[in-house]
């Protein structure tokens, strides 16, 4: 199996919440929408599928919920540190809760997080890594001749 991922499905518990967050909130266009599931192309060959819970569970099987966080975060990288507090007020007026502002991290990179309606946490970071600027040089949002500065990935 080649190393790929196409897509990413978060089993939501109000689809309508969901598709207010993302697609109005945050401006994000639905390359597909349906009565339980809105899908959200992220790049060429990434989509984000926001599914109805009740139908993630007819397929997949029985979420469990409990205290604590989902061990898991999705990442947003931009280009400048100045970028992360921008998203992060976007996600803000979009209805975003549990926000945790931008700050420099020990990994050399800025970075803060926020919530979606079912608590999935977003990052939010400007990674000055070979890798971090290898992803914003491929997503087109740093010139080719751009160097990296941090130690992270």
């Amino acid at each position: 199996m080649e190393p790929r991922l196409n897509f990413v499905t978060l089993a939501v518990t109000d689809i309508a919440a969901a598709r207010r967050f993302y697609i109005e909130g945050l401006g994000w266009p639905a390359e597909f929408e349906a009565e339980s599931i809105v899908m959200i192309r992220l790049s060429a060959t990434l989509v984000l599928s926001l599914w109805a819970e009740d139908e993630f569970e007819a397929e997949v099987g029985p979420i469990s919920r409990g205290d604590g966080l989902v061990p898991i975060t999705l990442a947003h990288n931009v280009p400048a540190p100045a970028d992360v507090d921008r998203v992060l007020a976007d996600a803000d007026a979009a209805g975003a809760s549990d926000i945790v502002p931008g700050q420099s991290r020990a990994w050399g990179g800025y970075s803060g997080y926020f919530a979606d309606p079912d608590g999935i946490r977003w990052e939010v970071a400007h990674n000055p890594s070979t890798l971090g600027v290898d992803l914003m040089r491929a997503s087109g949002l740093l010139p080719r001749d751009t160097q990296a500065g941090g130690s992270r990935g």
